[in-house]
């Protein structure tokens, strides 16, 4: 039974010492490789420096190639990034400019609005008497009515009959007043009728309303003969409207007398709303 154990042992021992020997064996190797490389390094061999080039351009070509793939993932990733972020980034461009649109439509509209007013309130100057600006809040409009509600009432002292002017040209007249608005009777509308005055002879007729564009005169001297281009006024005949306020030009359709106003009814955002009666001496 001892036997077994010492020749067991003697067997392990005898591994030790083979592979202890293989281990000096490799490394003796190892040294003897190295000296041979830098002797061969040292005295620059040509064979050897072509080898080593060789090797080295197989080795950097190899290392490309097995990087590559690592490099093109990198690449696509960072390139995917960027194409979600750019998208992002054009969305949010995209909503500025429309809004920036949007402002320069609001900006556009307040500086018409602007030279709108500025041009009215120019024209109020020459407007003799107390006079109030109003703004256009709905225009109604149908086949033979026109007329148009503005953003001024009692409060502002407006009443029944009152005119109601563009510039200094007259284009209708209040017949409903309530605490913060009115209702305006445009001159083209069907129920318009309004005493005037026109030509050297202050010719009187009556201008009536016939839901188009430009009214009509009616009511003339039998010996009138007709003629265009002569400027018409209000008479104030009617003892409401003021008398001298310009309305428009003669025209003639069909045989008949038509007067083409001043102002356009259909293109009216702020008018001007005569309070007082002009003094005698101011007319």
């Amino acid at each position: 039974m001892s036997t077994s154990r010492d020749d067991f042992g003697i067997a392990v021992r005898s591994a030790l010492l083979q592979k202890g020997a293989r281990q000096k064996f490799s490394l003796f190797f190892l040294i003897i490789i190295a000296s041979i490389i830098f002797f061969l390094d040292y005295y620059k061999i040509k064979p050897v420096n072509f080898a080593r080039a060789f090797i080295s351009d197989a080795l950097y070509r190899a290392s490309n190639i097995a990087t590559a793939p690592f490099l093109i993932f990198s690449d696509l990733k960072t390139n995917t990034i960027n194409l979600f972020v750019t998208f992002k980034e054009n969305k949010v461009l995209k909503l500025e400019i429309e809004e920036l649109k949007k402002k320069e439509f609001q900006v556009e509209f307040l500086k018409n609005q602007n030279k709108n007013l500025r041009k009215i309130l120019e024209g109020d100057s020459k407007i003799l008497g107390e006079s109030t600006l109003a703004k256009v809040l709905i225009d109604k409009k149908s086949p033979y009515l026109k007329s148009i509600i503005i953003n001024r009432g009692s409060k502002a002292g407006i009443s029944k009959g009152m005119p109601v002017l563009d510039g200094n040209y007259l284009v209708g007249r209040i017949v409903e007043v309530n605490y913060l608005s009115s209702r305006v009777l445009l001159l083209n509308d069907l129920n318009s009728r309004i005493p005037i005055t026109f030509g050297e002879n202050s010719t009187q007729a009556i201008l009536t309303g016939k839901g188009g564009d430009d009214p009509k005169l009616e009511y003339l001297p039998e010996a009138y003969v007709p003629e265009i281009d002569i400027s018409v006024y209000t008479s104030g005949k009617d003892g409401v409207l003021i008398p001298g306020l310009p309305v428009g030009k003669t025209v003639l359709k069909e045989e008949n007398v038509f007067v083409k106003l001043f102002s356009d009814p259909n293109q009216l955002s702020f008018v001007t709303v005569q309070l007082s009666e002009i003094n005698e001496e101011n007319f």
